[in-house]
């Protein structure tokens, strides 16, 4: 069972979804991919890990780094994970190119692997924002891809002081 609850950001409405104990999504109104792969069945409920996930916010949408973390759980293949790991380490403020996560990847596994592979895991990052896939960005420093909207990718780096 999962459960639901509504955020209202200074970018949009925000669905926040819950296993009962940690987060497993989080999705902009209309957010291309939301909730992919996770089960339809859901309730609206109040839960610790959503009143904590919305003071998370309130935080970063006033402009400053959170310094906690609420509960995530964020379903994904494993080559998925590896990519969402990687988006965490992203220090606030800053970005990163598609590229270097995929050398990162490659040094750690020994695989070849491409920008666009890690692309598309980024592109299905299930928590928006509490996983920064807003932090990466093209070669050249290009905003590419964001699947809450370009403008909302725009914004996050722009509060963040990395734009």
């Amino acid at each position: 069972m999962l459960y639901t609850s509504h955020y209202a950001s200074p970018l949009g409405g925000m669905t926040l979804v819950s296993d009962g104990t940690a987060l497993v999504g989080l999705y902009f109104d209309g957010q291309k991919y939301a909730a992919e792969g996770l089960d339809a069945t859901r309730t609206q409920k109040n839960l610790p890990v959503f009143e904590e996930a919305r003071r998370w916010l309130d935080v970063y949408f006033s402009a400053r780094k959170p310094d906690f973390m609420p509960a995530l759980a964020p379903h994904g293949t494993a080559f998925q994970q590896s990519v969402w790991e990687i988006l965490r380490t992203i220090p606030y403020g800053q970005t990163v190119t598609y590229g270097a996560i995929a050398r990162r990847i490659e040094q750690n596994t020994g695989c070849r692997m491409s920008a666009q592979a890690v692309g598309g895991a980024v592109g299905r990052n299930p928590i928006s924002i509490l996983i920064p896939c807003h932090r990466v960005v093209g070669t050249n420093g290009s905003l590419t891809g964001y699947a809450g909207g370009l403008d909302k990718k725009e914004r996050l780096l722009q509060w963040e002081g990395a734009r």
